[in-house]
């Protein structure tokens, strides 16, 4: 600190205390509307409140100190910070459904009727039962865990599990559905910044001033960081005014946008980060239709991180008891919110930092009682206003201990040569130094560096396309956060192709940030705690360094250290200290642990959005699904379809007869199907061709513009991944469909082949599946039908557009539309595809123009049963356990190029003719039913497995046979057509005497699907 800052200081005339008796403790000034009182409930107590505030602020305001007890020893515990590192101040917020457990006050807004209470205690707050634990400490050490609950074994689930899941975790979880709505949102720029304190600020506006696209991401309501907490000037005016300046300009810019209330949680591959945005948590209820979070999955070509830094704590005896805070938050709350945290404030540093604290409590009208400088010496200039005020000073001693019961009432003071005072005090300010916040650099395996002249850990190799700025780089003038923060935002614009002269750095009232840190006292008095919240003390870390737990990894997990829900935030580098002291070594020889994703904890609704409940996995409709409503349609759950099954007519007995009557028409007149949900892959580029050859096991490389073939793809162990078609629109456009069910898994196979298989190949892929309506129209009067559809000019006629065929053509005077010739229901067969937005116009001209021809809507049902009379291998055989000669189809492999899994493939246990092989089946009388799942056994022999010949994967009652048939897998089943065996089904009391046979059981030829 300066000697023009503490100048000011000293002169400015002390802010009046507030007259309001319900705060006590509020002070005149902030940045709070104290024209708006709100009330709000505190373990069932009724306090007030302002806007702006947090929970946190409030309480202070209110005299509440305690707010909590600790995980393990149930220790008292107050507010420590002011912001999202806080590990003491965890409360449960709101009740009923949306009650929310291990809410950080500190980041908890204020609003009208908020309802908060402790946690972790019973049966209160000020008496919690638990608190015995504190006196069975030497049994709770680091470690107990592994060393208790072993003996004698009995006692495990009869006693030590339920006690140990009774007293673990901090909050409740609420017991009713949440009734809030959570959303997601993708975004793209070209530069990210991370956070909005005066680094970041200065970034976005020199990044945004030359026109990029600008998104600044801030965790508080308010962006501003230390310039809302700071008694600061730039450019001659109060800092907080010059960073509301800087928001109102950055408002202003078309292609800035600014998240307030916005943790950027996660950094990942490829320039991709992840946010959340607490859209209404600050209200008691979110508006109609507004969600409660917001899931931000920014793409970013360049990113600056400004998220800040964070201050340390001492270690010394009772570090702990409420009352005991940060230096920069008591600044936060006295010069933000208008606090004053304590009555007689003492502080405790290791820097100039400290002393600036005190001259704000002095300036706001409070009392310094004394300030301890564990420095042997500080200049005259920071002394003087503390002694004018009659605080004392206290030069190369530290705090050893503090007195008080539920509260602090007075602390323990000594100094270098063992000297001992007591000095009373109902707050303590610590001033340690600063830590940058190093985790978001961190979370791609990256580790920190080590800069001696600071103390602290700084990013070290950033991930590519980041870098720092700020106090996250180590650099803690308010002056070098400007002037960085604006060098690094126009570095980021002008790598993103943005020109634009940098603009003059604002000045500021000069600073000292000297410091030297107190790692830990030298003599204590009580536990001293490194972890708050999980009350790891130094004995735990001096226990873990005597059993020889001495590496950091082992060390956070022997001990519990910061793994606490602040994710060690304001204990990492405590812990890491006290062990390079006990292991004689450097701090950056004892390395750090990895930090991880999310930052801060995340709420597990976010993640899901609105995939919850039914909308897990949404419902999807079909094209037709309105119109087969109005139709009486049955439907059935296809993967993530709605999908027509069958449609009942009146006078119809049950599901079968409904099902007959449908192939029947189509197989004598016209029927039309949905098989929009079939999986449709649009593959386009110069190497399309090439990389159809590689992911599919069939040749393509003949294939001609305006044809389609049928396609097999193979996983890389050789197995049928899914069976499809692949149609040549033009030289380099083809388009795939697969499975319904396999959709998903072939897209995802798809895009990996091109990803990372063969990422040189020119060629793009997008599934459109729900891009395009298709519709199949089978049966001897499916090509007139279509007639009465397709446009004039459009020829498809046997000769023109034969079995196989494929084009582009426009239906309903001019909308676009694809034609496929290809059949699964074996007659001949069309299916035609319009953009979803005229999937229903689509089907009701269908309908219409069938209506002369007895055209029939037909569902899954019957065309499961045609696909089995025409033996066409679907779900049921193509289940991953069948190779393409397990299904008939080991005939169409390629045998000159290679492709996914025709290595694997040749294994032997593959190609061993003992394998099962799919033929039909067709019971020897035909009145009996068949059942799918029935196991083969030879005539009159016992069941058992070794008897087991293989299965039934498919059944169905064929109306064109007039019986039930079957396609199944049985050993050397191709060459024992004739040959009888049972169709065994001992669950459902079937034995069936079957004859094995072709698996096509209607039109062997394939003349219905020529003509």
């Amino acid at each position: 600190m300066s000697t023009l800052t503490l100048k000011r200081a000293e002169t400015q005339a002390p802010l009046a205390r507030s007259d309001n008796p319900a705060q006590p403790f509020r002070v005149a000034g902030g940045l709070v509307d104290r024209t708006r009182p709100l009330s709000f409930r505190f373990d069932g107590r009724a306090l007030t409140g302002f806007p702006g505030d947090t929970l946190a602020s409030a309480l202070l305001a209110n005299g509440v100190r305690l707010v909590g007890r600790s995980f393990k020893y149930h220790r008292p515990r107050g507010i420590l910070s002011a912001g999202s590192e806080e590990p003491n101040a965890i409360v449960e917020l709101r009740t009923g459904a949306r009650r929310e457990p291990n809410t950080r006050a500190t980041v908890a807004e204020l609003y009208d009727g908020l309802e908060a209470s402790s946690q972790n205690r019973w049966p209160s707050l000020a008496f919690d039962a638990l608190g015995v634990n504190a006196l069975a400490a030497p049994i709770f050490a680091a470690g107990f865990y592994y060393k208790t609950f072993m003996w004698p074994a009995a006692f495990w689930e009869k006693l030590y599990e339920p006690m140990i899941r009774r007293a673990a975790g901090l909050g409740r979880a609420a017991n009713a559905p949440d009734p809030d709505h959570y959303d997601r949102m993708f975004a793209h720029c070209d530069v990210l910044v991370i956070g909005g304190g005066p680094a970041g600020l200065s970034a976005a506006l020199a990044a945004g001033r030359m026109g990029a696209r600008v998104i600044l991401v801030d965790e508080d309501s308010r962006p501003g960081g230390r310039l809302l907490a700071e008694r600061r000037e730039i450019d001659g005016r109060p800092a907080a005014d010059w960073a509301a300046q800087a928001l109102a300009e950055l408002a202003s810019m078309p292609e800035v946008r600014i998240l307030p209330r916005t943790t950027l949680f996660g950094v990942y591959d490829h320039g991709s980060y992840g946010a959340v945005e607490r859209v209404s948590d600050h209200l008691a209820v979110p508006p109609a239709h507004t969600p409660r979070q917001r899931l931000w999955r920014i793409a970013a070509k360049r990113a600056v991180l400004a998220a800040g830094a964070i201050e340390r704590p001492h270690v010394f005896g009772g570090n702990d008891r409420p009352g005991v805070m940060l230096a920069g938050a008591v600044r936060t709350y006295l010069n933000r919110f208008g606090v004053l945290p304590g009555k007689r404030i003492a502080v405790l540093t290791s820097s100039d930092d400290g002393w600036r604290t005190a001259a704000d409590v002095l300036a706001a009208g409070g009392t310094v009682a004394a300030v301890i400088d564990t420095r042997p010496s500080v200049p005259a200039e920071l002394r003087r206003p503390v002694e004018a005020a009659g605080g004392r000073v206290l030069t190369g001693s530290f705090v050893s201990g503090t007195k008080g019961h539920l509260a602090l009432s007075a602390i323990e003071v000594s100094d270098a040569s063992g000297r001992f005072d007591q000095i009373a005090c109902d707050c303590l300010a610590m001033a340690n130094g600063w830590n940058p916040i190093v985790h978001l650099d961190s979370h791609l395996s990256r580790r920190p560096v080590w800069r001696e002249d600071i103390h602290a850990f700084v990013p070290g190799t950033l991930p590519s396309g980041m870098t720092a700025a700020g106090s996250a780089a180590g650099d803690f003038a308010l002056a070098d956060c400007l002037s960085g923060g604006a060098r690094a935002g126009q570095e980021a614009a002008a790598t993103c192709g943005f020109d634009g002269a940098a603009a003059p750095a604002p000045q500021t009232d000069p600073e000292s940030v000297s410091h030297t840190p107190l790692w830990r006292a030298p003599r204590t008095k009580g536990k001293a705690f490194a972890d708050f919240q999980n009350d790891v003390a130094v004995s735990d870390i001096e226990l873990a360094h005597r059993e020889g737990f001495r590496a950091v990894e082992l060390l956070k997990r022997y001990t519990t250290l910061g793994m606490a829900t602040d994710q060690g935030k304001t204990s990492n580098l405590a812990g890491l200290s006290i062990m390079a002291e006990l292991t004689g070594q450097p701090i950056p020889s004892v390395g750090t642990t990895v930090f991880r994703p999310p930052y801060t904890p995340i709420a597990i609704g976010a993640f899901a959005g609105h995939h919850r409940g039914k909308e897990f996995r949404a419902t999807r409709h079909v094209p037709s699904h309105a119109w087969a409503e109005e139709n009486g349609c049955v439907f059935v759950e296809t993967g993530l379809w709605l999908r027509p099954a069958y449609f009942p007519r009146k006078g119809e007995a049950d599901w079968m007869e409904s099902v007959n009557r449908e192939v029947d028409t189509v197989r004598a007149k016209v029927g039309v199907c949905d098989v929009t949900t079939l999986g449709k892959v649009d593959i386009q580029g110069k190497d399309a061709l090439a990389f159809i050859e590689r992911v599919t096991a069939n040749p393509f490389g003949t294939l001609a513009i305006g044809k389609a073939r049928y396609a097999i793809l193979l996983r890389e162990d050789g197995f049928v991944l899914d069976d499809g078609t692949v149609a040549r629109m033009s030289d380099s456009h083809y388009v795939m469909t697969c499975s319904t069910a396999n959709a998903a898994r072939v897209m995802q196979h798809l895009e990996y082949a091109r990803q990372w298989l063969w990422p040189e190949l020119d060629v793009q892929i997008v599934s459109i599946s729900e891009q395009w309506a298709q519709y199949a129209v089978a049966g001897p009067r499916a090509r007139d039908t279509l007639k009465g559809v397709i446009d004039p000019g459009f020829d498809i006629s046997n000769e023109a557009f034969p079995f196989l065929a494929c084009a582009d053509v426009t239906v309903g005077g001019g909308i676009p539309a694809r034609l496929f010739r290809i059949s699964f229901s074996g007659e001949l067969a069309y299916e035609i595809a319009v953009p979803a937005a005229y999937g229903d116009a689509a089907w009701r001209a269908i309908m219409a123009a069938g209506t002369p021809y007895g055209i029939t809507a037909y569902g899954s049902e019957a065309l499961s049963v045609m696909r089995i009379e025409k033996g066409h291998a679907a779900g049921a055989e193509i289940n991953g356990q069948t190779t393409a000669r397990d299904i008939g189809l080991g005939g169409m492999l390629a045998k000159k190029k290679d492709y996914v899994g025709r290595l694997m493939k040749e294994r032997a246990a593959l190609t061993d003719p003992q394998r099962p092989i799919l033929v039909g089946f067709k019971p020897v009388d035909a009145s009996q039913r068949l059942r799918a799942g029935s196991h083969f056994l030879g005539v009159g022999e016992t069941p058992s497995l070794a008897a087991d010949q293989g299965y039934l994967t498919s059944v169905a009652y064929s109306p064109s046979l007039k019986s039930w048939i079957g396609i199944g897998l049985i050993r050397g089943g191709t060459e024992r057509h004739g040959e009888r065996v049972r169709a065994y089904d001992p669950v459902r009391g079937g034995d069936v005497e079957v004859e094995i046979c072709s698996p096509v059981f209607v039109d062997p030829k394939e003349e219905k699907l020529r003509v």
